[in-house]
């Protein structure tokens, strides 16, 4: 694609961001610099339209960005634009007694800001790694196991022994199972190292066994998913979402969650899942949603805790506008959570 047809593209779509209304030749000659004539962006327009980056809805109608049009502004115009959104840094970094109402506050200022559905993830810290690991006395048939996992994540389980356990036996447990598994994720204890374990305590293996499934219950990757929601009722403001069916499913998907939940679980799946991703109509995984553009963003929280933000519009939603709000906020989350 040549810089004139890329300007037309970015005029066309510029246009109906803002009217939701077909764009025709003799509006693009006025809103571009190019200073061409209406035949010659008609055109140009045929051309486009040809390769598949827009759509003319009717005939002797304007047109329209396609899927592949909106891709195109997405990777090609948008890329590395940050903006500053004051009020949205306001909102958020005012103190939050709980991560959940600092979770639910975000969702509300992110609907309030861009005027379309958001969600966002609880920061999950699977696949993190174990911090300490405890075995104290309850009474001379059973053993308090707690195991620290980062994100300060605890887990508290109760361990039957056969016998009371000294406090020396006891000491050395505590020695050898944070000698071994400190610092250690679940990807990273072998079959090899819990069978050294095993060796070196003795008639108490079967401890180490029981700490061992606490310590995978404790960091498991098949948590529940908590999501989030705000701004649904967003979606009766555009009238390409407005159709009752289409309204009725999207705010099903939303009350429901286990398919946010999939979207959200596919964005921190991705192998770079530090930036943003734009699902625009069919690319999105969500049925409900081929009607829409998906934005997502993961933040991190630190010591290995993840969650994913994510704003559900129209295909003519403002890119500009929820890219920037969503990197800022992507950028400041980490702050925000240190101060609540």
């Amino acid at each position: 694609m040549d810089e004139r047809k890329a300007k037309i593209l970015q005029a066309i779509i510029r246009n109906y961001l803002e009217t939701g209304e077909p764009v025709g030749s003799r509006t693009i000659s006025k809103y571009t610099d190019l200073n061409l004539s209406s035949a010659t962006i008609r055109n140009e327009m045929a051309d486009l339209e040809e390769m598949g980056y827009i759509l003319q809805p009717h005939t002797s109608a304007g047109r329209i960005p396609s899927d592949k049009g909106y891709r195109f502004y997405v990777d090609t115009m948008m890329e590395a634009r940050e903006r500053e959104v004051v009020e949205m840094k306001e909102m958020l970094l005012e103190r939050q007694d709980k991560m959940e109402q600092m979770l639910q506050q975000v969702a509300r200022v992110l609907a309030q800001n861009t005027q379309y559905a958001t969600l966002i993830s609880a920061p999950q810290t699977h696949g993190s790694k174990v911090k300490f690991i405890q075995l104290s006395r309850v009474d001379e048939g059973q053993l308090l196991a707690v195991i620290v996992a980062e994100g300060n994540v605890i887990k508290n389980n109760i361990l039957t022994v056969r016998e009371e356990l000294s406090d020396e036996t006891l000491l050395k447990l505590n020695i050898l199972l944070n000698t071994n598994l400190t610092g250690m994720s679940m990807q990273e204890i072998n079959l090899g190292m819990i069978a050294a374990m095993k060796q070196q305590a003795g008639i108490h293996s079967a401890i180490v066994s029981e700490v061992i499934d606490a310590v995978a219950e404790a960091i498991k990757a098949e948590e529940d998913l908590e999501i989030y929601t705000s701004g649904t009722n967003n979606i009766f403001r555009y009238p390409e979402l407005a159709d009752q069916q289409k309204a009725s499913e999207l705010i099903t998907t939303f009350e429901e969650k286990q398919l946010l939940s999939n979207l959200l679980q596919n964005t921190l799946a991705e192998e770079d899942s530090s930036g943003i991703q734009v699902y625009i109509g069919d690319e999105t995984p969500v049925k409900s949603m081929r009607d829409c553009s998906v934005v997502t963003a993961t933040y991190e929280l630190g010591e290995g805790m993840k969650g994913t933000i994510g704003i559900v519009g129209p295909k003519r939603m403002d890119y500009d506008k929820v890219v920037g709000t969503l990197k800022t906020l992507q950028s400041k989350l980490d702050e925000i959570y240190r101060e609540v």
